[in-house]
């Protein structure tokens, strides 16, 4: 188990601040649509520009996922894709020579089946920094954010428009970064974000003493850039996991290069997604 020093996503957003930079993080269905693919489009998102990644970990019952990324859980489930599996995934893309931050995006069931003090001591030993467990509410979540300040690993909070007057209580407790939903119901790709979500993100801002990044809909650069402006980072998912789906005959071809073709793809998208702009 590796000690407990600087969270690599505190040096991260660090060291974007410095420069004036808005973080791009990605979110992937691990598994999707096997081990040895997700491996490579982690490394892919690095070399496109990513500042830290979402690994998810497939689930049958996704209360906050989309269609998008809810065929992606299928698709890696029928390769009986587990937690563990995922884990697995970020230790052998450091031994492959990926740097930047991995955050578990897991629902709470797998993480009660693997026991809580396991699943930390299991986070710690396969380098992650961070944890989203977007079924697990503040009010419950006692037991495990003092598992998880012990371990060195930041839980990291959703908080909606819609959380009302317990926006401000979310974001003062956050660590990492508070995950700032841009959009009402599930994820997906979307042309237009919440009317309200300027003064949300003013309220969270206020609120947090950690950076604050957007996801749930953020599908283009020019959303990404409009985005930038109030905030520290945006999380892109379910465009990212629908060009894995346009590029899987490729990424499964058993031609070298047809795969290499498609994880090009999938780089491209991905670094074409890089907000442009420099914060003052």
């Amino acid at each position: 188990m590796s000690e407990i020093g600087t969270n690599l996503i505190d040096a991260v957003f660090a060291e974007l601040k410095e420069k004036g930079e808005t973080a791009l993080i990605p979110f992937m269905t691990m598994g999707d649509p096997d081990l040895g693919t997700s491996i490579r489009l982690i490394q892919a998102a690095e070399a496109a520009g990513a500042s830290m990644i979402e690994l998810g970990v497939p689930y049958s019952d996704p209360l906050a996922d989309g269609p998008v990324i809810q065929r992606a859980s299928e698709r890696a489930l029928r390769n009986r894709i587990s937690l563990l599996d995922c884990m697995e995934i970020a230790s052998e893309s450091r031994r492959q020579g990926v740097k930047m931050p991995f955050i578990l995006f897991t629902y709470f069931n797998p993480v009660l089946q693997l026991g809580l003090e396991n699943f930390f001591n299991l986070m710690q030993e396969h380098d992650f920094s961070g944890a989203i467990i977007p079924d697990l509410p503040m009010e419950e979540d006692e037991q495990v954010r003092a598992l998880a300040e012990r371990s060195g690993i930041h839980l990291i909070p959703l908080v909606a428009p819609t959380s009302e007057a317990r926006v401000e209580k979310i974001a003062a407790r956050a660590r990492g970064f508070v995950y700032c939903v841009s959009s009402l119901g599930v994820t997906g790709v979307r042309s237009s974000f919440h009317a309200g979500l300027d003064s949300f993100l003013a309220t969270v801002r206020q609120a947090a003493s950690v950076p604050i990044c957007v996801g749930f809909g953020v599908s283009t650069r020019e959303q990404a850039e409009q985005l930038s402006e109030k905030c520290d980072g945006v999380i892109v998912g379910s465009a990212i996991v629908r060009k894995v789906e346009e590029e899987l005959q490729l990424l499964q071809s058993a031609e070298e290069t047809s795969r290499e073709k498609g994880l090009t793809a999938v780089q491209d998208f991905i670094a074409a997604l890089k907000p442009r702009s420099v914060r003052a």
